[in-house]
This record gives C-alpha cells, sequence and structure tokens, in this order.
C-alpha cells in the first residue's frame, strides 16, 4: 500500500512574534561555543549567570519538602500564603518595608517572568513604555509583545547612569504609562540614591506612571552600603511596584522563582493575568524559597562579601594593565570603556579571538551602552586575574 503525501501547511505567526527584538547576545554565545569546542581555554565572562552552588540549607529544605505528598498537587494558583509571609518578613526586616502577604505580594516564575508581564497588563498599542538604556534586554520583549512604543532613557556616566527626567518631552510624557528603573543595574553596576527615588515618585506622581523597579542585585552593594529598595520612599506604593528574583542574592538562577511586591491593584493584575497562564510554582521549590527568606542569611552576607573581593581584585588588575575604569558600586558587573579606535562589539570579538576572554558588548544593551563591555565577575578571583592579564598582553592601553 503506498503510503500517502501530505502538503505541509504555511505557519504564520501572529504580528507580535515579529516584533520581538532580536537576541543580540545569542550569536556571542555560538561564537564562544566554538572556541571552546575548538579546545581554548576561554574564559567566559560575558554572562550573567551566578557561578556559586545554592546555600545546602535550601537545598535540603527543597528535598525535604519533595516528598511531601501535598506538594504532588496542584499548589495554589497565586501561591501558599507562607512563602508570601517569608517575603514580607524579609522586605521588613531588610528595609523596614511593611508588605501585606495577601495583596501586596505576588510569586513569579522567575522575575523576567515578571518584567515581560507588566508590560502585556498595562499597556497597549501606541502607548509609551520609558525603557533605560543600557538596561536588560527583556524590558523590550514585553513592551514589543503589547505592541507598545519604547523612549529610551540615556544612562549617561556624568549623571552617574541615573535617567534625567528633564529630557522626556512633554508629548512623550502624555502617552507613557510604565517606567522600568533598574539599580544596582545591569550592565553599568551603579547604585541609585534615596533622593534620586523620591524624585521619581514625585514625577511618576504627577505624570500618572506606573515605576516597575527591577531589584534583581538589591542585596549586592559594596564599600559598607546596602542597595536602596524603591518602596522604602515614602509614596512608592501609591505609584509602583518592585521586582525581585531569588536567583542574585540565592544562588538559585536555575529554580526560577521571583516575586513581585508593591500597589495593590498591579498585584491583582498580576495574579489574575497568572491565574491564566500558570497553575503557581511546584510546592517544593515554595517551601525552599521560603526557607533561604526566613533562614540564615549569614550565606547571603558571604555571598556579598566575595563579589566585592572579586571586584577589588579585578580592579586592581586592570589598573595594573592600565585599563581605567569606575569601580563598580553594586551588582555583579563590572562596566568598562573600550579603547579608543575600537566600537563595543569589535573590542568584544578582539578579547574573544586574541585572548580568549568572554565579555558583553555594551550596543547589545542599547544605543548608550556603545563605548562599553560588560564583564561578569562569575569567575573566581584566579581566573578574573587571568582574564585580566591576557587582556593585558594586548597593549590596547
Amino acid at each position: 500500500m503506498l503510503e500517502e503525501t501530505y502538503r505541509s501547511i504555511s505557519i504564520k505567526p501572529a504580528a507580535r512574534m515579529n516584533r520581538l527584538p532580536k537576541q543580540f547576545f545569542a550569536q556571542l554565545v555560538q561564537r564562544t561555543n566554538a572556541r571552546i569546542a575548538d579546545g581554548h581555554d576561554v574564559i567566559n565572562l560575558g554572562q550573567g549567570n551566578p557561578d556559586l552552588p545554592t546555600a545546602p540549607h535550601i537545598v535540603t529544605a527543597l528535598q525535604e519538602a519533595a516528598t511531601d505528598p501535598i506538594n504532588h498537587k496542584y499548589p495554589p494558583f497565586s501561591g501558599h500564603r507562607y512563602l508570601k509571609e517569608a517575603i514580607a518578613k524579609r522586605y521588613k526586616e531588610d528595609y523596614n518595608v511593611d508588605l501585606d502577604p495577601d495583596t501586596e505580594v505576588a510569586v513569579l516564575f522567575g522575575g523576567k517572568t515578571g518584567l515581560v508581564e507588566i508590560s502585556q497588563i498595562l499597556l497597549n498599542a501606541g502607548d509609551v513604555c520609558l525603557v533605560p538604556d543600557p538596561g536588560y534586554p527583556d524590558y523590550w520583549s514585553g513592551v514589543a509583545l503589547a505592541g507598545a512604543d519604547m523612549v529610551m532613557m540615556p544612562l549617561l556616566e556624568e549623571n552617574q547612569f541615573l535617567p534625567d527626567y528633564e529630557r522626556i518631552t512633554k508629548q512623550q510624557l502624555e502617552r507613557a504609562k510604565l517606567m522600568f528603573l533598574n539599580y544596582p543595574n545591569n550592565p553599568t553596576a551603579a547604585t541609585a540614591s534615596s533622593d534620586f527615588y523620591a524624585d521619581t515618585v514625585q514625577f511618576a506622581a504627577k505624570h500618572n506612571i506606573v515605576v516597575a523597579s527591577d531589584f534583581a542585585y538589591g542585596s549586592i552593594g559594596f564599600d559598607g552600603k546596602r542597595p536602596v529598595s524603591f518602596l522604602q520612599t515614602p509614596g512608592a506604593k501609591e505609584v509602583g511596584i518592585e521586582f525581585y528574583t531569588m536567583s542574585k542574592t540565592y544562588n538559585m538562577a536555575g529554580w526560577r522563582v521571583a516575586f513581585a511586591v508593591g500597589n495593590k491593584e498591579l498585584i491583582r493584575f498580576i495574579n489574575l493575568m497568572q491565574d491564566h497562564m500558570y497553575v503557581s510554582l511546584f510546592g517544593a521549590v515554595q517551601a525552599a524559597a521560603a526557607a533561604a527568606l526566613t533562614g540564615s542569611q549569614h550565606t547571603v552576607h558571604e555571598l556579598c562579601a566575595t563579589y566585592e573581593q572579586r571586584r577589588n581584585v579585578f580592579f586592581k588588575e586592570l589598573h595594573r594593565i592600565g585599563w581605567e575604569a569606575v569601580p563598580s558600586a553594586g551588582s555583579f558587573f563590572a562596566w568598562l570603556p573600550v579603547p579608543k579606535n575600537f566600537n563595543s562589539a569589535q573590542f568584544a570579538d578582539l578579547l574573544l579571538e586574541r585572548a580568549n576572554v568572554v565579555t558583553a558588548p555594551g550596543i547589545g544593551f542599547g544605543k548608550h551602552g556603545e563605548g562599553y563591555v560588560r564583564v561578569g565577575l562569575l569567575a573566581p578571583e584566579a581566573r578574573l586575574c587571568e582574564a585580566a592579564e591576557r587582556i593585558g598582553r594586548l597593549s590596547l592601553f
């Protein structure tokens, strides 16, 4: 019997799929993997993936919770209340911010999920989102999916890598409904002050703009300075929310657990959207997250100290080879100016090809990221020193 043949149908994606920004760093990952496959000893400082393991007490909490039959069932759609209570407790202890676990906390499938969701919740076609430039590229993804427009807020060194709200035009403000902020900042490693956030609350209230504070690196500040939470600002809950991921503070990047806190109405909308998309996180992951938040924070302080020591060692080596840069104030990144006669992509390519060191070109974070490369302090001190030494041999500085 002859096999029947079938003609393939024509797959035409929805317009929103064509609006998605290209993944700038995908090609860099491919080239890096090709160098490694060719047998080169590559030092990869181009990614933001924590290199240290999750603390044992968190892993143990997961293991124990995974054997509990209650966690083999669907959890509550909006997450277990014990996890939301743990989140509220941590914010009270760390930032003296009071949160209602029932109305001011939403559990997320990783921080990226919430950052993409908030644009779809708030923005229609023709609306404007104010976006930091340079900034985390996934802000762009949510805006694109919503069919809205972006107005970029330049983050310039002469302004301590903070946006200048005076540069936003009246016409842009009339259409703006949402603004992303991110401090400690990826990629610039800058931090924000209480005064800046006070100005932000006034600006947002005056122009009816929701503030989405991405506090992914909230635990990582240096030189004895704890990063400021946006929600510590009087009036912050009236104008916005804050996103916090467990990935960086607790080395739980692969666990995909985060949360949003703040404005009750925004939290309600996030939970409503997630009711239609998910059935909450695996209960054992929620139990482990609660154990991380309510247990000893000694490992968090140790982790921050580790990143600060890596920063100190790395910038000392950079100074030795003549690469002058402002030391990071927070996050686990370094934001470094490229030498004259190079753009950021050219310089990153050169470092990969001639030094086997991977960095992230600044242009991948926006137009105003040009002229810099981002380095992740996500390798042991010896490897960071070796990376600097390899770059120094190129005699570019």
